[in-house]
């Protein structure tokens, strides 16, 4: 046995060892390449960019989430994740080539020096920045900044003859996760997660101190929900889950298995959960929602959703750049894998597959859904089935409705015409508006979009260059005067007022959730004890 056991041994030492001299023999045969082409070539070369295009082909070759990310692209992507940057505190939009406040950050430094919504930011620091076709990119580096470091900021305000001027002291800015948490009635509480960042948990439980009353049921809204920080999903997890119960294991050739279990802690461990998914709905998002259903914690409803179980690393690579490589795949508790079926070196393919969704007819319809025999598992207390292999298919499916959606309903949305309407709307009669309805619940019961309203509107996108149509207009109008409603409440409160509007009006999933909860004992005996 013992001579057995050093052969073995022996045997898995010469493979390593021929493994590595792979990777040494690789390694000194890109090196000659690029000292040939600096040396050689006929014309002059940047080494730098042909050495950064070499790396991204190289990852293009693996799973369609092994990517490169350059230094600028490190920074702005991990600003949501780590949860704060530095700068001057301003939600802000370009209207007419010219820099408008739409909301400044609440407790943050321009709020504190009295810049308001509305404002009109024409000069940083004596530099010009009004009609010279500024870009987002060169606002950033303008008001971004460290933290005590001073800016002067130029404003022109409404009803204000001359040039305000504002000294500004940068400071770290919270970047929130939580879009919104509200309570939908005593005892109900409501809350949107936008992404997985460091923060989230902190921002949950302080969502949760705010409530009036103890929830005995909660909506999750994970709609949306690309994913993140995979730490903070185990941890969200555990919220829910009673103690010793396996959350997620991964498992990768180079990286040892490892198993995330539920903890003593948690906020709401008992109670009535709905999570709300769609196909947009990812990596971290499924981690939650997929432990929730194995467990038979609560009732998943939405759409299926994107099916991303493998995780990445981000290791540097020398000169501030980062790759983001796979490691490892995600189970879900019953040993599901919900990473979406790919080939690799073809991200287009699987890009594709994503949107052929739309194409084939599955959103509207989830017998068009089909998920192989050789995937399907059952849950780990009722024993119902569920299956791996292309996301987290909900237990209640709610199609997605495009009734009211025309072309001339999505340009004024995704043009921005909307939102700057509405500004303007807000900063020319937030006195007025604050004046009337002095709490949101007034305006929630009273504020109406009326025809003038629209009306104004429509003129509006025609000076921005959208015509008129009347067919689609009458088509998407109801949902038009939901949208407006709720992003005039946004810019007078808060996110948490722009969900309290769409989520009472013209959500189908939400209102799905309500009738759950409000028949929980029905819905669980349909659902949970199905085989």
């Amino acid at each position: 046995m013992k001579k057995i056991l050093v052969l073995i041994t022996f045997l898995i030492s010469l493979t390593a060892n021929a493994q590595q001299q792979k990777v040494i023999e690789s390694i000194k045969k890109i090196g000659n390449v690029i000292n040939a082409i600096n040396n050689y070539y006929v014309d002059t070369v940047n080494i730098s960019n042909l050495t950064e295009k070499a790396v991204i082909s190289m990852l293009d070759n693996l799973d369609p989430h092994s990517v490169y990310i350059s230094k600028e692209e490190f920074q702005a992507m991990n600003e949501p994740l780590t949860g704060s940057f530095e700068g001057i505190g301003i939600e802000f939009t370009l209207m007419e080539d010219t820099l408008v406040v739409v909301m400044p950050v609440s407790g943050g430094p321009s709020e504190k020096v009295g810049i308001a919504t509305g404002d009109k930011i024409v000069a940083v620091d004596g530099q010009n920045i009004a009609g010279v076709n500024i870009t987002t990119d060169r606002i950033y580096k303008l008001l971004r900044g460290k933290k005590g470091t001073k800016v002067m900021i130029d404003i022109v305000r409404k009803n204000v003859g001359n040039v305000l001027q504002f000294e500004v002291i940068r400071d770290k800015i919270p970047i929130n996760s939580v879009d919104a948490a509200y309570e939908v009635r005593p005892g109900l509480a409501y809350l949107k997660l936008g992404r997985f960042a460091l923060t989230s948990l902190d921002e949950i439980i302080i969502a949760f101190s705010k409530f009036k009353t103890n929830p005995e049921a909660l909506i999750l809204d994970l709609r949306g929900n690309g994913g993140g920080i995979m730490g903070t999903a185990i941890r969200l997890a555990d919220q829910f889950l009673e103690k010793g119960k396996t959350i997620v294991y991964t498992s990768g050739t180079n990286l040892p298995d490892n198993i995330d279990l539920s903890t003593d802690n948690g906020i709401f461990k008992k109670g009535k959960l709905v999570v709300l998914v769609n196909e947009s709905s990812a990596s971290a998002s499924e981690i939650v929602s997929g432990a929730v259903q194995d467990w038979d914690r609560g009732i998943v409803i939405g759409r299926r959703t994107y099916g991303k179980g493998l995780m990445q690393h981000q290791l540097p690579i020398g000169d501030g750049s980062y790759i983001r490589l796979t490691v490892a795949r995600y189970h879900t508790p019953t040993g599901r894998v919900i990473q979406r079926p790919y080939e690799k070196g073809n991200k287009a393919k699987y890009t594709q597959d994503f949107y052929d969704r739309y194409i084939t007819g599955e959103v509207y319809d989830s017998e068009k859904i089909n998920f192989p025999d050789s995937l399907k598992y059952k849950t780990l207390v009722k024993g119902r089935t569920v299956y791996g292999g292309g996301g987290i298919m909900p237990d209640i499916f709610i199609p997605q409705d495009t009734s009211a959606y025309t072309q001339y309903y999505a340009r004024l949305v995704n043009r921005g015409i909307v939102n700057k309407f509405v500004l303007n709307y807000i900063s020319q009669n937030s006195e007025m508006l604050k004046a009337k309805y002095t709490e949101f619940e007034s305006f929630a019961k009273n504020f109406f979009i009326d025809d003038s309203f629209i009306e104004q509107l429509v003129t509006f996108a025609e000076a921005e260059n959208l015509p008129r149509n009347d067919d689609e207009l009458n088509t998407s109008l109801s949902e038009l005067k939901i949208m407006l409603k709720a992003r005039c409440a946004r810019d007078l409160w808060g996110t948490s007022e722009f969900y309290k509007i769409i989520n009472a009006n013209s959500d189908k999933e939400f209102a799905k959730a309500i009738e759950v909860i409000d028949n929980w004992e029905k819905y669980e005996k349909e659902i949970f004890e199905q085989q």
